[in-house]
Order: C-alpha cells, then sequence, then structure tokens
C-alpha cells in the first residue's frame, strides 16, 4: 500500500541548513528561498492584540485538518493563510518575483512563527536590523509614479 505521507521538500527548524534569517519585530518571517541568500522573502505573520486571541489562534492552527486554510491576521491588509497539505505539512503561498508560489512547512516551524505573535514574545537583538533594512530599501523607490 502507497505510503500517504508526503516526501515534498519542506522547511524544517532541525534540518540544519540555514534557510530561516529572523523573525523582525513586526512578526514577518525572513526566510531564504531553498537557502539561497539571493532571493530572501518576508512573509508577514500573525499579529494579535490579546494573549487570548494568540491561543485562540493557536488552538485553530492545531486543529487543522488536511485541505483545510487557516486565516490569520497580520500587521498588514493581507491575511496569513495556511493550509494544511497532509500530517505535519504545511504550506504558505507567498510570490517569489511576482510568480505565485508554495512554501512548505513541518509543524513545529509553523508553531515557532505563530509563537512570536504571543503579546509578550520580543525578537532577538540582531533581528531589529530586519525591519530596518526593509524601511531602507522603501526609502529607495520611487513615491509615486
Amino acid at each position: 500500500m502507497p505510503s500517504q505521507r508526503s516526501i515534498a521538500p519542506r522547511y524544517t527548524l532541525d534540518n540544519g541548513s540555514r534557510w530561516l534569517v529572523g523573525i523582525d519585530p513586526v512578526r514577518r518571517y525572513w526566510i531564504k528561498v531553498n537557502s539561497d541568500p539571493a532571493i530572501t522573502l518576508a512573509i508577514p505573520g500573525l499579529a494579535v492584540v490579546s494573549a487570548a486571541d494568540f491561543t485562540q489562534f493557536f488552538l485553530n492552527f492545531r486543529a487543522l485538518k488536511p485541505g483545510a486554510t487557516l486565516t490569520l491576521p497580520t500587521f498588514t491588509a493581507t491575511a496569513l493563510k495556511v493550509r494544511c497539505v497532509a500530517d505535519n505539512l504545511y504550506a504558505i503561498a507567498y510570490p517569489i518575483q511576482n510568480a505565485p508560489t508554495w512554501h512548505l512547512f513541518d509543524r513545529e516551524t509553523i508553531e515557532a512563527f505563530l509563537v512570536a505573535a504571543h503579546p509578550d514574545w520580543q525578537c532577538a537583538p540582531q533581528d531589529l536590523d530586519l525591519g530596518r533594512d526593509l524601511m531602507l530599501r522603501s526609502w529607495q523607490l520611487p513615491s509615486a509614479a
């Protein structure tokens, strides 16, 4: 009988590759796509206003079944959508160079991302620069066309 487990490559915290850059103060998940430093993304992450909201969203994530999608609020106008693809396999859609792309993660990694939404969480000191870098890059863009 064929296995029901997916063998798709995914981002995991224990695989030894250096794909996770960090999580900035506004909860963006900074990742190097396929561990390539030339392609770095800042995916907007879960943002909550209370510990009760945090707990509810975390429990909703743990209750996801294969095929279901959880829509989570972020600090932006775009929600974070986490889709359960299979047991221990979750997908987040985020474009790369304007091309639609699914990024695959294991449960432990998504939970680590969601923990950063807790109101008491503080980012690592070196991750403060991630947000600053994004602001500096935005100032280099024209304000109107």
